[in-house]
């Protein structure tokens, strides 16, 4: 299933690319990178706190 999805986004950005210039193609890409990143928060695969530095630290 994820091979077709990033096909898919591969295909969502050339599209932007090719129809909308530089802009379109850095939002689209900008917003699919924070999507997949609430996506992996989401799951739990991703510990946001201890991504952005305020998690708790171990010694």
């Amino acid at each position: 299933m994820w091979p077709l999805v990033g096909m898919a986004f591969g295909v969502a950005l050339g599209f932007a690319g090719a129809f909308g210039g530089f802009g379109p193609f850095f939002i689209v890409l900008f917003l699919g990178a924070l999507g997949f990143l609430v996506g992996r928060a989401i799951e739990g695969d991703l510990d946001l706190g201890r991504l952005i530095g305020t998690g708790r630290r171990s010694r």
